[in-house]
């Protein structure tokens, strides 16, 4: 009683702040303009002193059209010679902050990952933009306030610089933060971000949190709930009979310093609740969240672009419990703040960022239109640009969203797909740089030539996959279309270990090889370039299709399934 009367007086009197922040965010989006261009000065007298600030004459700049005229719109390679002597301890190269907590690591478009600085300002930024959706879904959900939440997080050290700063997951490190009587409301503690094994992480996830009234179940990528689900099925004898004898099995891969962090947790034995989940299990004969957790709880998660395919699981799974997107955010930081359930659609973050857009159609223009968060309209789509207190300046993530209406003044976005030069089913944000790299080295190793080839997602319900798609004419036989796919699988593997990871944790499954008809990419192109547009000498065919439906728009022969690694 007394822990009860002390958690919630704590968690009130900390929710005060929150609300001010709150009031001032919905206040601020009553005029997106005014708020972005504070934004913008503060951000550039912060960062004045810097040698990226002294190069680029921020402390000379008066408004967005001088900061305009001097930065140029590009991605991580604009500032990565900066950002590689923070990295070396050289912070003033690019930050006017001294402190740097850790790095926040991305999967990158390219074959190597970005080094994104986490200072207190990054932090601040985040932790506004989670306090205000969570504040909101406190609002809307009155009946989750104060009951567990069941949150993953990442490993915030999964390595060091030279200069002995961590880099890997921001998720883990604000776990890592929490106060400790906030994190007694999580289930799952920091330390199990640190687990390898995507199996091990969510049993020991649901052995922490199935014996409790769970009011929140958070997971940025909705496979990942989907495959908790499915886990604890697979395991219900196993976890049934670890909460009856308050243990925890050693038939998964759990580090003992994991083990010893979680001891305390799990050591009392619950028969009570394993009796329950039993009879779980002799009426329905599975064990799923909709039924040993209360139906009124929420999830939260990405619900846009190809992830949203998970979703069709969810009343399996999960029944009819509600759904909030949990933004666009990235590594580089948060652009959205949903305010509502069922919608991937959230409200831009013009407090944390300045915001740039281009209009999807000029995404390649050497001068692109680049408007302001006020200047869209609803229905289009864009590109969207974001400018921080932490180093990037009008960085484009390569993320196109598309505006669905206002927020007073302020756009909702909705997140659309990685470009027009990525593929993510899952997360694992496929480049076409990382496939023709990887190509051109299983080419070269295996003495092939391919005359045209694309990579393809392909969705599949049960485990979707990539799919290659040569020519028949290019396949002397079955087995060296399989030894090329496999090759082809590692080599992707090596260079993006997003993709790496969400085949270890079979999210998704094996390439496969579709063979096509000989001269069907001629065909093909001619017909993509009659309808596109565009000179015939500039074309270039695309050796990533970001489309999952094409497997259905296009001739296969035969298909070859190659053994998973």
């Amino acid at each position: 009683m007394i822990n009860w009367l002390l958690r919630n007086l704590i968690v009130k009197i900390a929710a005060i702040p929150i609300r001010r922040r709150l009031a001032a965010f919905e206040a601020a989006t009553h005029d997106p303009v005014a708020t972005q261009a504070a934004l913008l000065q503060r951000i550039l007298r912060h960062h004045a002193g810097t040698a990226f600030g002294k190069d680029h004459r921020f402390s000379s700049m008066l408004a967005l059209d001088d900061f305009r005229k001097t930065i140029p719109v590009r991605g991580y390679d604009y500032v990565e010679p900066y950002m590689k002597r923070v990295i070396q301890g050289e912070t003033n190269a690019l930050l006017a902050d001294a402190k740097i907590h850790m790095f926040a690591m991305t999967s990158g478009t390219t074959a190597t990952r970005k080094f994104i600085p986490v200072t207190d300002q990054y932090l601040a930024d985040y932790r506004r933009g989670w306090n205000i959706w969570g504040l909101k879904v406190y609002r809307d959900h009155p009946e989750v306030r104060l009951r567990p939440i069941v949150q993953l997080s990442g490993d915030w050290q999964e390595f060091h610089t030279e200069a002995g700063v961590p880099c890997g997951a921001v998720t883990g490190l604000t776990a890592q933060m929490q106060m400790w009587i906030i994190r007694r409301i999580y289930c799952v503690p920091a330390i199990v971000g640190t687990i390898k094994d995507a199996a091990a992480k969510n049993y020991l996830a649901l052995r922490l949190s199935v014996p409790r009234k769970v009011g929140m179940i958070i997971a940025a990528n909705p496979s990942t709930l989907v495959n908790m689900a499915r886990g604890g099925d697979q395991e219900k004898e196993t976890l049934i009979r670890d909460i009856h004898d308050g243990t925890l099995s050693t038939k998964f891969d759990i580090a003992p310093e994991a083990r010893a962090a979680v001891q305390s947790r799990i050591a009392k034995a619950n028969p009570d609740r394993a009796r329950q989940l039993e009879e779980i299990v002799r009426q329905t004969g599975t064990l799923y969240p909709k039924d040993y957790w209360p139906t009124d709880c929420l999830i939260g998660n990405w619900m846009g672009g190809s992830v949203g395919a998970y979703l069709r699981h969810y009343p399996k799974y999960y029944g009819s419990t509600p759904v909030r997107d949990v933004g666009l955010i990235a590594s580089e930081g948060r652009m959205t703040i949903p305010v509502g359930d069922g919608t991937p659609s959230g409200v831009l973050d013009i407090t944390s960022h300045v915001f740039e857009f281009i209009p999807e159609e000029e995404g390649n223009s050497p001068n692109p239109t680049v408007l302001a968060a006020h200047e869209l309209q609803e229905g289009r789509t864009y590109f969207i640009l974001l400018t921080t207190d932490y180093g990037l300046y009008r960085y484009n993530i390569f993320d196109v969203v598309r505006c669905t209406g206002f927020f007073n003044k302020t756009p909702l976005l909705e997140f659309l797909s990685k470009g027009a030069h990525f593929a993510n089913i899952t997360g694992e944000k496929v480049s076409e740089y990382q496939i023709t790299g990887a190509m051109t080295e299983v080419l070269r190793n295996l003495n092939l030539n391919l005359t045209s080839y694309s990579v393809a997602p392909c969705w599949d319900d049960e485990m979707p996959y990539y799919g290659l798609f040569v020519e028949r004419g290019d396949i002397a036989s079955r087995d060296d279309g399989a030894k090329l796919t496999q090759a082809l699988e590692h080599a992707l593997a090596r260079v993006n270990i997003e993709y790496a990871s969400k085949r270890d944790s079979q999210r998704l499954g094996p390439m496969r090889l579709f063979v096509i008809p000989t001269h069907a990419w001629q065909q093909w192109d001619r017909q993509r370039l009659a309808r596109n547009g565009g000179a015939a000498e500039q074309y270039k065919h695309p050796c990533l299709i970001p489309d999952p439906k094409f497997r259905d728009t296009i001739t296969v022969e035969e298909e070859i399934r190659i053994h998973a690694p």
